[in-house]
C-alpha cells in the first residue's frame, strides 16, 4: 500500500475484479499464486507475469478506486478508471522501472491522468450539450437534426453516405425543415427521418468518443 494513502474498506465501494484473464498472455497456468514481497512483484510485473498483475490488483485497485472515488465522486466512474488503470499498467508494463518509482506510486500517477481524462471527458459532454441547446430552435424540439454546432459537425458530416450527406447539409446549413428536404431530394418523409436519426446517433458516437487510454 502507497505510505499515506489508506482505504475504507468498509465506507468505499470495491472495484470490480481483476482483468487479468483479459489481459494478460495466457503462459502462466495458476494467476491466483500470491506474490508477497513488493520488489518481486514489481519485477515480475515488469516482466509481463500475469500472476503480477493479478496480485497487483488485489493488492492496490482498492487505492485506485478509492482516489478515483473521491475525485469524480461517482461510484461507475470510479470503477471505470479502475480498469483503465491497470489496463493502461499492464500494456505500458515496459516503461516501468523498479529502480525509479514503486509500483503503487507508478499506477497513483497512471490513476490521475486517467481521472484528468475523464474529468475533460465530462466537460466535453457538458459543451456538447450546451451546443445542442444553442442550436435547436424552439419550435423544433421534436426535430433530431442537431448535435452540436455547425463547426464540430462539418468534417463528420462529409464522412457519411451519399444519401445521408445531402440530407444532414440540407438541414444543418441550409436550415431546411424535414418536409423541405424530402421535397428538394425526392425521397418520402420517414426516409429522410430515418437518415437523420441514424446520421445523428452516428455523430454523436464519433464526437463524444474519448482519446485511446493510457
Amino acid at each position: 500500500m502507497l505510505v499515506g494513502a489508506e482505504v475504507d474498506t468498509e465506507t468505499v465501494p470495491q472495484p470490480r475484479p481483476c482483468p487479468v484473464r483479459v489481459l494478460a498472455r495466457r503462459t502462466h497456468p495458476d494467476v491466483s499464486a500470491p506474490i508477497d514481497d513488493d520488489a518481486a512483484l514489481a519485477g515480475a510485473f515488469q516482466d509481463g507475469d500475469e500472476r503480477a498483475l493479478a496480485a497487483a490488483y488485489a493488492r492496490w485497485s482498492s487505492l485506485v478506486f478509492t482516489i478515483a472515488v473521491r475525485s469524480l465522486a461517482n461510484a461507475a466512474d470510479a470503477e471505470d478508471v479502475t480498469q483503465k488503470v491497470f489496463i493502461a499498467a499492464w500494456r505500458g508494463r515496459a516503461g516501468f522501472d523498479p529502480a525509479r518509482s514503486r509500483l503503487p506510486a507508478w499506477l497513483t500517477g497512471i490513476t490521475r491522468h486517467v481521472i484528468a481524462d475523464t474529468h475533460e471527458a465530462r466537460n466535453r459532454q457538458r459543451r456538447i450539450e450546451q451546443a445542442l441547446a444553442a442550436t435547436v430552435p424552439a419550435h423544433r424540439v421534436d426535430d433530431s437534426i442537431s448535435v452540436v454546432n455547425r463547426v464540430l459537425v462539418g468534417d463528420e458530416i462529409d464522412r457519411l453516405e451519399p444519401v445521408p450527406r445531402q440530407v444532414m447539409r440540407l438541414a444543418f446549413f441550409d436550415d431546411l425543415t424535414q418536409v423541405q428536404i424530402a421535397d428538394s431530394l425526392g425521397l418520402p418523409l420517414g426516409t429522410v427521418k430515418s437518415h437523420m436519426r441514424r446520421s445523428l446517433t452516428r455523430l454523436r458516437t464519433r464526437l463524444e468518443v474519448s482519446d485511446d487510454s493510457y
